[in-house]
């Protein structure tokens, strides 16, 4: 079966074949993420495409990638290439747009707790900058007077349309930490007033939430910043807000293999919702993250022990919180779904029994499903949590000191052998001389090409991360 024929489930049962066979899942690196290249670039391409068919021709359009969904160097470098910027909210997320050489004019700041350092370089930069606050507008005002900047400048506004299914997820609630209150006593006339007397202030942004906020919700916030940012402009007495920043937030559909809601289905519904935002007037800026990768990534552990107790059979993995922490502590609002291999890789078959698929972490609620039915699980097989290749990558959570696994991208090689820059497979990765595949030339299998992302965390990098050159400190302090 060729490239273009493949489906996504199917290229993911081939990678996780060749990620067992070629050893990138092994006793010694018993977990890793397995991206699928080919369904990134699908996804990016069906975001653009649903928004040239709504916009007017011409509109300019930046599709800012919200970084801390998958930050990582190599993702954002794959992402730019297909033309998208960032979407960043730290000074080390923004370095990692910058390492993977996004542009300033592609790279928009959004947080609610800048420090003048960070606004100083963003403008510094030329990178766009929403304001959170009025606080922070009183800041850009000192540091817009003091130097001159390329930056695009907006305020952030908080609609207070209310939340979505998870709380946690929702930013435009009453009492949201994020942007400034619209209907607050005064802010919204506060507002306008900050526009008509700024005029390098051009831009508005609107972000409703994300996973459990339906697109309805997302796209009646998008409405009202459209409605404040026409009174601007009427007030004003000219188009001083040129560009809508939209945010992102398109919820994942967790339960299957479908994608839905689709890109196009949220254009269209905006269409419908703001039918003047896609005439040419305005600039638009999206935010999306989750959406663009959760369905291109695997978790890949293997089965370690299996077990029954009171019962209830267990299969014990070494995929838990350090890797997927929001199911395991919220597993009601985040439950992904989970594939059974055996111990080659193949899909598992037999009658399915309910199990609980438990990770490594020492404490008892470790689970990343219970009472699931699955084929039975024995020790040496493979489970896979699917859907997790935005924020189960790259939000490492480093209980029990548990290394962070190596991240791998694959495609269909064709029976082509892979020749590697210089420096990976180093540091006892998959890979390294010795290992699992030379380093220079290793053929990952007549189906399935891998190139490394992140290398799995060696001890030593480990211990050395834990302050391991720093032992003999605190034994000098009386």
């Amino acid at each position: 079966m060729g490239p273009e024929s493949a489906s996504a489930r199917e290229r993911r049962e081939a990678a996780v074949r060749a990620a067992v066979r070629d050893g990138l899942v092994d006793a010694r690196h018993p977990v890793a993420g397995l991206l699928d290249v080919r369904g990134i670039r699908e996804a990016v391409a069906a975001l653009r495409a649903a928004f040239e068919e709504v916009a007017a021709p011409g509109t300019e359009v930046l599709h800012a990638f919200a970084v801390k969904a998958a930050s990582l160097v190599p993702v954002l470098r794959l992402l730019a290439d297909e033309g998208m910027g960032c979407e960043v909210a730290s000074p080390g997320e923004l370095a990692l747009a910058r390492a993977a050489g996004v542009g300033p004019g592609r790279t928009v700041l959004d947080s609610p707790a800048k420090t003048d350092a960070e606004l100083r370089e963003a403008l510094a930069l030329g990178v766009a900058v929403n304001a959170d606050s009025r606080q922070e507008l009183a800041r850009l005002d000192a540091l817009v007077r003091s130097a001159p900047t390329a930056s695009v400048l907006g305020v952030r506004v908080n609609p207070q349309l209310g939340p979505g299914s998870i709380g946690a997820m929702s930013t435009a609630t009453e009492t949201s930490k994020f942007g400034v209150a619209l209907r607050d006593e005064g802010a919204r006339a506060w507002l306008v007033r900050a526009f008509v007397e700024r005029p390098w202030l051009t831009r508005m942004h609107a972000h409703v939430g994300s996973q459990g906020c339906p697109p309805e919700l997302m796209a009646e916030g998008v409405r009202t910043t459209y409605e404040l940012a026409e009174e601007v402009n009427r007030a004003v007495g000219e188009q001083r807000v040129r560009t809508l920043d939209i945010g992102g937030g398109l919820p994942v559909n967790f339960a299957s293999e479908e994608v839905t809601p689709s890109f196009r289905d949220y254009a269209r519904l905006l269409d419908v919702t703001v039918p003047a935002l896609f005439d040419g007037r305005y600039g638009l800026v999206t935010e999306f993250g989750r959406s663009l990768l959760a369905k291109s990534g695997t978790v890949l552990a293997r089965v370690e022990y299996a077990k029954s107790a009171g019962g209830r059979r267990i299969a014990v993995t070494h995929a838990g919180a350090q890797v997927a922490a929001r199911t395991v502590f919220a597993p009601a609002a985040w439950p992904l779904r989970v594939a059974a291999f055996d111990a080659e890789g193949r899909p598992k078959e037999g009658e399915p029994v309910p199990q609980d698929v438990a990770g490594p972490c020492c404490f008892a609620g470790d689970l990343v499903a219970v009472d699931r039915p699955l084929p039975l699980l024995e020790p040496g097989d493979h489970v896979a949590l699917l859907d997790t290749g935005a924020y189960y990558f790259s939000n490492h959570f480093a209980y029990n000191s548990l290394p962070r696994p190596g991240v791998y991208g694959y495609a269909s090689a064709e029976g082509r052998t892979e020749d590697f820059p210089e420096g990976h497979g180093e540091r006892g990765g998959p890979g390294e001389r010795g290992g699992p595949g030379e380093r220079g030339g290793r053929r990952f299998g007549p189906d399935v090409r891998f190139v490394p992302v992140r290398r799995p965390q060696s001890l030593d990098e480990l211990v050395e991360e834990s302050g391991g050159t720093l032992a003999p400190g605190l034994t000098a302090l009386r």
